[in-house]
This record gives C-alpha cells, sequence and structure tokens, in this order.
C-alpha cells in the first residue's frame, strides 16, 4: 500500500496553524529582551526588564503568592482528585456514585463566572476573610476534577491481576495498593499535579472573585497592569511563567535524562549565585525550578519502581534540592 504525501496544502496549513499558536508566544519573549520602552519599537537585546521585575516588590509578592496558592491547590486537588478517582473506579456499584461523579465533574462544564460567584456567596456566608486559603479553596475546587480525570483514566487501564498478586502473597488491601498500583499510576499523578498547578497559575476569574486585600495573584496584577498599557516589564514576566511551565515538558523524558536536566539547571543557576548582578534572579528561578521538577521526581521514582529496578531515593534528592534552594535564598538574601 503506497504511503500517501504531503501536499503543499497540508504543510501550509499546518505551517499557519502552528504559526497563529506560537508565533504570538515567540514574539512575546524576543521583546521581553527590548531594550526599549515602548513595547513595539526595537531597541536592542537587554535585561533591563527582568531588572525591573525582580526589584518590583509588589510584582514579586504577587508573583510568590500565585506560586504559594498553585503548589498548595494542586498538591490538595491532587490527593483529593486521587482519591475520588479510586474510589470511582474500585467502587463500583456504591450507593450515590452517580451523585458523587457528577458533582465531581461538575466544574468541567460549570462557567468560572458562576463557580466564582457561588464561591464568593459561601465565602461571605461562612464570615470568611478573603485572602490566601480562599484563594486556594477555590483552585482546589477547580483543579481537583481535573486530577480525577487523568488518575481515573491510568486506574481503568491498569491491569488489577498485579493487585490481586499481591493480596495473594499475603498483601493487605492498603499495602497493595502503595506497593503495586500506586508507583503504577505515579506518572499519572504527576501530570494531574502539574496540570493542577498549571491551572491554578493561569486562573484569573475565580481568582478575581474569591482574593482579598494584599492577596492579588499574578495574573490579577498583570491583568489590572494591562488596563493601563503593556509594559515591557509585563513581556519579562510572561516569559518566565513560560519558562516555568516549559521546565517539565507534558510528555516527561526518561528518569536518567530527567536528573541530567535537572543538574545542569542548578549549575547555572549556582553559577547565577556566584555574579552579584544576577543573584537575586538566580534564587528565584532556583526557586521556580525546585516546585516545577518535584513531581517529576515522584515522576522517576514511580517509572523505576514500574520496570522492576531499584526505586530512585526520592526524598534524599527532594532534601538535597531543598536545602540547595535554601543555601540559595540565603546567599540571595545576604546580597541584596
Amino acid at each position: 500500500m503506497a504511503q500517501r504525501q504531503l501536499s503543499s496544502f497540508n504543510i501550509a496549513s499546518l505551517a499557519l496553524g502552528l504559526a497563529f499558536l506560537y508565533l504570538p508566544i515567540v514574539i512575546l519573549v524576543i521583546y521581553s529582551f527590548n531594550a526599549s520602552r515602548l513595547v513595539t519599537v526595537w531597541g536592542g537585546w537587554s535585561l533591563r526588564w527582568y531588572h525591573e521585575f525582580f526589584n518590583d516588590s509588589a510584582m514579586i509578592e504577587a508573583a510568590w503568592m500565585s506560586l504559594r496558592v498553585a503548589a498548595a491547590s494542586a498538591s490538595i486537588a491532587t490527593l483529593l482528585g486521587t482519591l475520588a478517582a479510586v474510589a470511582l473506579t474500585r467502587g463500583e456499584s456504591f450507593f450515590g456514585r452517580t451523585l458523587f461523579s457528577g458533582m465531581l465533574y461538575a466544574p468541567l462544564v460549570m462557567p468560572e463566572v458562576i463557580t466564582g460567584l457561588s464561591l464568593l456567596l459561601l465565602f461571605v456566608a461562612l464570615n470568611a476573610e478573603r485572602g490566601f486559603w480562599t484563594v486556594t479553596t477555590a483552585h482546589t475546587t477547580l483543579t481537583m476534577c481535573f486530577v480525577s480525570v487523568v488518575v481515573q483514566s491510568r486506574l481503568t487501564s491498569l491491569d488489577r491481576s498485579l493487585e490481586e498478586a499481591a493480596m495473594d502473597l499475603g498483601c493487605d488491601p492498603l499495602r497493595a495498593f502503595i506497593a503495586v498500583t500506586l508507583p503504577l499510576i505515579a506518572p499519572a499523578i504527576a501530570a494531574g499535579w502539574m496540570l493542577a498547578f498549571t491551572l491554578s497559575l493561569d486562573d484569573v476569574v475565580i481568582a478575581s472573585f474569591t482574593t482579598g486585600p494584599g492577596s492579588a495573584t499574578l495574573p490579577i496584577r498583570i491583568y489590572s497592569e494591562v488596563r493601563l498599557g503593556v509594559k515591557p516589564e509585563i513581556n519579562a514576566i510572561c516569559t518566565l511563567v513560560i519558562g516555568l511551565i516549559a521546565i517539565v515538558p507534558p510528555r516527561l523524558p526518561a528518569p536518567g535524562l530527567l536528573v541530567t536536566i535537572t543538574g545542569g539547571l542548578e549549575v547555572l543557576g549556582a553559577i547565577g549565585l556566584l555574579i552579584p548582578q544576577t543573584r537575586v534572579a538566580a534564587a528565584g528561578c532556583l526557586a521556580l525550578l525546585m516546585i516545577a521538577m518535584f513531581p517529576a521526581n515522584v515522576y522517576a521514582a514511580g517509572a523505576k519502581r514500574s520496570e522492576h529496578a531499584p526505586g530512585t531515593p526520592l526524598l534524599p534528592r527532594t532534601l538535597m534540592q531543598a536545602l540547595f534552594l535554601a543555601g540559595a535564598v540565603l546567599v540571595a538574601l545576604g546580597s541584596a
């Protein structure tokens, strides 16, 4: 059977589609290194606006708030979403399953304006002070269903005979789940965490309803700045966010390559700490790296176990990264 050749029309359509999707991002990244104050006039290459961003205390505070909210909500959503996926997969006929499933997946089809308004009314009725925890709760409600979908799809395709074999060898159901099932679904859990983290980091609508004074997230801060006119500093911030999301791609590389990439980025960060002009920026980039690479370490540990090989020492590596990050922050604060 002869292979179908790509026509000129198909190639042109593919090129135009990719350009439509990614050309604006490329232009944004390039203009983040623009030396000119005017965003539409090229004035040469410069890191000026990255320096302006790291010296903008209000923007740094908003970025730190976004990272805290995203990390906390993604972690809680991953835990609750995984438990919900296990309940829906293993408990096939428990009472109220249809109602539970419908309530769990409702945020997938619910407009964010309605979700944000309903959560706002709930917090007002509870007389809860709006701030970090209200935004975290709202983002957990939004992202838990996405984690559940990802993990449930993996559990559905999993061979349950492996878990049954572990129980035949003397494991109780909980130990069989922890020793057999959990390592096999670790990539799905890590993917769900990253999806939840990205959705939380990107949200504007729900956060605008549930945030309070002094707890504005980075997207809200950017939106308020853009309403008054686009500044080159916004391009630098968006480039850093794009870099954060692109650190761990959706299709994770092999664990060995993952460790190599992480080590290389850590070395570059350490070199940046040695340069007085880049210490604060290097410490911030290292913080983003450590947060983004934690689920990748979980994936690497699970991938090793699923190959019946000794597991990657997750805890020692995570502790090493945390100590390295703490040292980087102390060096940056000492030179600020």
